[in-house]
């Protein structure tokens, strides 16, 4: 408990030094409530996807699909057909298009994972290219924009003042908290991800249980596409590049262990919250997109640097 206390103290000060920094350097711009509120809308839907992230890097593999996933699901709500349907009936067929295809993919990952005993890495890299390509085939290469007004209403709504984003990332939050905390599913993916074979053995069934998990990611990312067609009014398969390395490097960061067998969605926040507002320093500071990049892959290393030297004092993971 100490532990994890420490590593939170830790994050909260890492981001307090990004504030400060941010303060400093854009005094004019950084410390006002609408760019506040814009960090926390481009943490919401990154906060969703990190947070699925977190159980299969806990549960000892890895997702390099996610952006692209999220592209397909944002493409495929935003059809013509998909936003016919929804003015017909009702804009909660969109919510549904986009959730079935993050779920299927995800589910495709974690069957071809956990019954093909393929290497996740292999698998999710293969999905990367291959969902990405779909949403490039079924846009066109264009980006649809979204015309109903119902859901752009609902999600690009307030409640007190807070962005429904906002609000859907901190329920997803605190409910994968719960489920990774206070439930048999959560104890049962730290032992798969700390030992598959000791958790085999003790009665676990490890490859529906990785099956799941990968359909949970699959799922936080039909979330997240809805949340960025919300914050953009398109859908387009360039959505979510490079998020991978975003989601990465927020639970790393957040103190997930890459290895598996520890996971903390309360790091995983505080690692979204951490990277948000270094990417609005950044932009403030009109730093482009490969710098960027580049500075982000060095806190992923820097990061696990510092985890391996905190397992090697404290003796192991």
């Amino acid at each position: 408990m100490s532990g994890s206390a420490g590593r939170n103290l830790g994050l909260v000060l890492a981001l307090l030094i990004v504030v400060v920094i941010g303060v400093a350097t854009a005094p004019d711009r950084f410390p006002t409530v609408d760019n506040t509120l814009t960090i926390l809308r481009f943490a919401s839907a990154l906060g969703v996807v990190s947070i699925g992230m977190t159980f299969v890097i806990a549960a000892g593999h890895i997702d390099l699909s996610v952006g692209a996933i999220m592209a397909l699901a944002s493409v495929w709500a935003t059809t013509l057909a998909s936003q016919r349907m929804a003015e017909d009936f009702h804009w909660v067929t969109m919510v549904i298009t986009a959730l079935a295809v993050g779920a299927s993919c995800g589910l495709i990952n974690g069957i071809l994972v956990a019954y093909g005993r393929m290497a996740s890495f292999i698998v999710t890299l293969a999905m990367l290219v291959g969902a990405r390509g779909l949403a490039e085939m079924i846009s066109g290469k264009r980006n649809q924009i979204a015309e109903v007004q119902g859901f752009l209403d609902f999600f690009g709504g307030e409640v007190f003042g807070l962005p429904v984003l906002v609000i859907i990332f901190a329920l997803v939050a605190a409910a994968a908290w719960v489920l990774l905390n206070r439930t048999t599913f959560g104890r049962r993916t730290l032992a798969v991800g700390g030992n598959a074979e000791a958790a085999r053995l003790a009665g676990i069934r490890v490859k529906r249980h990785t099956m799941v998990v990968f359909a949970l990611v699959g799922v936080a990312c039909g979330i997240a596409a809805l949340m960025m067609v919300a914050r953009t009014t398109t859908g387009t398969s360039t959505h979510g590049m490079l998020w991978e390395l975003e989601a990465i490097a927020a639970v790393v960061i957040g103190g997930t262990l890459l290895s598996g067998g520890r996971g903390t969605i309360v790091g995983t926040v505080f690692g979204v919250l951490i990277l948000a507002t270094l990417t609005n320093v950044f932009t403030l500071h009109n730093l482009d997109t490969s710098t960027q990049a580049v500075a982000k892959g060095a806190i992923i290393v820097v990061a696990v640097l510092l985890q391996q030297r905190v397992a090697a004092r404290n003796g192991g993971p």
